[in-house]
């Protein structure tokens, strides 16, 4: 897949930094049913197709909203527990990453499918089927911008494509670059659970752009969720972080009741300047609690805005 990485320096919106080069190519053929499209998508699996897709779907609603800035026909949305895009009224749900529906997603018999890694188990299934299987990630900020180019390349919208991609670019060279760091303790937070959000999941990516510093960096990964860090009340005690945020993509209001609950059982938590000065807060579920697309500018600017008011 070609990259299009155009983070935090002026240089990249060139894509001339060798830092920010790629391996994909998109080739054209005028010659019906040789290939017409060639790329590579996320996981680095090449994909090859004749002509751009008739209709495609995706698991991710960033995933599945960029499609449709792009113009793809887009027959399948992802199943949404909160509030959902109006844009997605009409169009049938196909379940979500973690709990994909089969018999949905081969009901609408997309050309081609966007999914994550976790979709593989069922790939050959949907293959089998003669729908592409391709796949997306989000653990960055660069991540969705290559998405973006990914989805550029299949639906030969590259142009569009480098046009959002650039107004991301150039939305991140706007944001204050502020030195005064503030103690953030990111949260992910779901029914029973709770892990602290690591440098390398798309929240701790998003707070080290907007000037937060991440308190969990040194915790060691969970084992199911390597982006993520198990909570130690000690470690977070010694960091003592000046907010605390959660995320989450089910219930915000009962996960923030779940988590105070647990603060409030352990009397260490009293003692933290977040606690202390009320900056426990819950972060928008639509721009933190999944892939936002490239809705991830309106997420920098909640997380600048949250890291503002505790300067």
């Amino acid at each position: 897949m070609r990259k299009y990485i155009g983070l935090s320096i002026v240089a990249c919106l060139s894509l001339s930094l060798a830092a920010c080069s790629g391996n994909s190519s998109s080739d054209a053929s005028t010659t019906a049913g040789k290939v017409q499209i060639s790329t590579t998508d996320r996981l680095g699996n090449k994909v090859e197709l004749t002509e751009p897709p008739t209709s495609v779907a995706a698991l991710s609603p960033g995933d599945a909203e960029t499609l449709m800035e792009l113009d793809a026909n887009v027959v399948g949305v992802p199943t949404m527990t909160g509030k959902k895009p109006a844009s997605f009224e009409g169009i049938q749900e196909i379940g979500n990453p973690h709990s994909p529906s089969l018999e949905q997603i081969a009901q609408v018999h997309p050309t081609v499918f966007f999914a994550q890694e976790s979709f593989k188990q069922y790939a050959n299934t949907l293959e089998n089927q003669s729908s592409k299987v391709v796949y997306t990630k989000a653990d960055s900020i660069e991540d969705i911008q290559e998405n973006i180019t990914l989805f550029g390349d299949v639906l030969e919208k590259e142009q569009q494509a480098t046009e959002l991609n650039e107004e991301i670019s150039e939305h991140i060279e706007t944001i204050e670059k502020n030195t005064d760091k503030v103690r953030a303790l990111l949260v992910y937070g779901a029914p029973g659970t709770f892990l602290a959000a690591l440098p390398s999941s798309l929240s701790g990516d998003i707070l080290e752009k907007a000037g937060g510093e991440n308190i969990a960096a040194a915790f060691p990964k969970a084992d199911q969720y390597p982006n993520y860090a198990s909570m130690s009340t000690e470690k977070i005690v010694e960091a003592n972080p000046e907010i605390v945020m959660l995320i989450t993509h089910s219930d915000p209001a009962a996960v923030k009741k779940a988590f105070e609950k647990e603060m409030n059982q352990n009397a260490a938590w009293k003692n933290l300047d977040a606690v202390k000065e009320k900056r426990v807060v819950v972060l928008s579920a639509e721009l933190f609690g999944q892939n936002p697309g490239t809705k991830i500018t309106e997420a920098l600017d909640e997380m600048t805005k949250q890291l503002d008011e505790v300067r």
